[in-house]
């Protein structure tokens, strides 16, 4: 490994640099994976079954697309780096396909009552939304352990898109809602195509700025491009990837259920969705805190022992969620109180993901003698569709499961009831089993972590 660098800081103006881009990257999957189910069904007309098993589809080529655009990324040569192209490339990409995914299709081909060239062509763009988006997600994310070997000023570093994502999801969030509610019932899909083209146009931007204000500054010391037998071999050797992608999986699941489900409850439960607005408020302002946990209090109680408090926090929220809904019914204020302290929960652990990924990449460079960024950081990519996919599972079957009714108010009792129970009851479930496995089988903490950063230190060289 070679270093351009010889201090491992970062200018404040290359960081915010790198973290304006999450903001479009979390734009598209905010209004994907918040809103896609919910359009998909109530605009569309498709059967909400249908959208989990397309997904469940989408994430079988996943296993296979995330590693290559990985491998790809990694033997990417050019005067810009290898990262910095397929950011710019993917964000292009996915913006077209993110208003094509959005925009209702003027063709037509019934069989009986079915239009199956809708069908057809939803689950076409999701795929291709999927493919796109990974095609930024993973070298943007990769970039991190590229720009120092210092791992506090990764865990700096990584709150920066944090900060940045949770101003994406809650631009999507809140300008969602009010968007929609501009536009008459009979023209919600007209509303979600200027949405989805505007987010497009935003992201694009937003990328086009991380492109321009970034540089690789870490670079790989071997010269031989990887081939698809060693994503293989990567993943298998590297133990600490799968157990990342288990506990991001798990953890994140239990956030995109209620997340995916707000929509839903607002509209149905509380008969409100002006309300939906707030609710992103609150947890985006959570988040926004939350996320400056890792960097705050990481040198004073480690790492793993902030990673373990923020995902407790959430536990308790979602929890204490389901049992007042399940009891007293929606109270807005308390309501919105326990989704703040979620919010804190979350933003923390999502950053502390991206700052995992920068050792685990370490660990396997430690371990092999051979850095493979952006297959490991393909991970990331590959647990957040993976954990959309038992979302969209989730709640496509338990919609049908329930005998939800689309745009009917006031809902069957037994909707409500399962909106609330895949809302909180499965993402506690969720958080709580993450949290066991990253208790009991995550290791890149502590002396070991400290044993990895001196190995890393000593294979710098100054350029």
């Amino acid at each position: 490994m070679s270093v351009k660098s010889n201090n491992g800081k970062i200018p404040l103006s290359e960081k915010l640099g790198y973290g304006v881009g999450a903001i479009g990257l979390d734009m598209s999957y905010g209004l994907c994976f918040s809103f896609f189910i919910k359009y998909s069904t109530d605009v569309l007309g498709v059967a909400a079954g249908f959208i989990g098993v397309i997904t469940a589809i989408a994430r079988i080529w996943d296993g296979i697309n995330d590693p290559m655009m990985g491998m790809i990324v990694s033997n990417t040569k050019t005067k810009y780096g290898r990262f910095r192209p397929w950011i710019l490339a993917g964000a292009i990409a996915n913006a077209v396909v993110l208003f094509l995914m959005f925009t209702k299709p003027l063709y037509s081909w019934y069989i009986g009552d079915i239009n199956v060239a809708l069908y057809i062509h939803v689950a076409i763009m999701y795929v291709l939304w999927g493919m796109s988006y990974t095609v930024i997600d993973i070298p943007y994310w990769s970039f991190v352990p590229a720009l120092t070997t210092d791992p506090k000023e990764r865990n700096v570093i990584a709150s920066f898109p944090r900060f940045f994502s949770g101003v994406g999801q809650l631009t999507v969030m809140g300008a969602t809602s009010l968007i929609l509610a501009a536009f008459p019932a009979n023209e919600q899909a007209k509303g979600y195509s200027v949405i989805a083209a505007g987010i497009g146009i935003m992201f694009i931007i937003f990328a086009l700025i991380t492109f321009l204000k970034t540089r690789e500054r870490i670079i790989p010391e071997h010269k031989t491009a990887y081939k698809f037998r060693d994503i293989i071999r990567t993943v298998r050797e590297n133990d600490q990837a799968m157990v990342f992608v288990a506990v991001a999986v798990t953890f994140n699941l239990s956030w995109y259920l209620m997340n995916g489900l707000a929509a839903y409850y607002f509209d149905y439960i509380a008969e409100n969705g002006k309300l939906l607005t707030i609710f992103a408020a609150v947890t985006g302002a959570g988040q926004a805190i939350g996320l400056f946990g890792v960097s705050a209090f990481s040198g004073k109680i480690g790492k793993q022992n902030v990673i373990k408090v923020g995902m407790s926090v959430s536990i308790v929220a979602y929890l204490l969620l389901f049992v007042v809904n399940m009891t007293i019914g929606f109270v807005p204020v308390l309501f919105f109180v326990l989704a703040f302290i979620a919010g804190l929960g979350i933003g923390n652990v999502f950053t502390a993901e991206a700052s995992m990924l920068a050792d685990i990449v370490d660990y396997g460079e430690y371990k092999t003698g051979k850095r493979a960024d952006a297959i490991i950081f393909s991970m990331k990519s590959f647990q957040m569709k993976f954990s959309q996919t038992i979302q969209a599972l989730i709640i496509g079957f338990g919609l049908e499961i329930c005998n939800y009714q689309e745009n009917m108010i006031p809902q069957p009792e037994g909707a409500k009831t399962g909106i609330m129970i895949m809302m909180f009851a499965v993402p506690f479930l969720a958080a709580v089993i993450s949290l066991i496995i990253f208790s009991k089988k995550y290791k890149v903490h502590s002396a070991l972590l400290e044993e990895i950063t001196a190995k890393m230190s000593e294979k710098q060289t100054t350029v």
